[in-house]
């Protein structure tokens, strides 16, 4: 027997999805806190490591600009 074919568990995944959808509506707070806990993560591994080592470059260059303007 399938899930589909047991009205008890059906009846009782209903239940549930109508609870998620209630508490969803209820507040503002509620429901960002829902879509924060069920976000994925925008970047990827390998695209945060190229991001990561783009802003140390970056930081680095922009910290040795500034440290050889300062020494003229």
């Amino acid at each position: 027997m399938s899930l589909d074919d047991d009205g008890d568990a059906v009846t009782e995944h209903d239940m549930a999805e109508n609870a998620y959808v209630r508490a969803r509506q209820r507040s503002m707070v509620t429901r960002w806190r829902i879509d924060l806990k069920n976000a994925d993560d925008p970047v990827g591994g390998a695209e945060q490591r190229q991001l990561l080592v783009a802003f140390g470059v970056v930081g680095a260059l922009l910290v040795w600009r500034l440290d050889a303007s300062r020494g003229r």
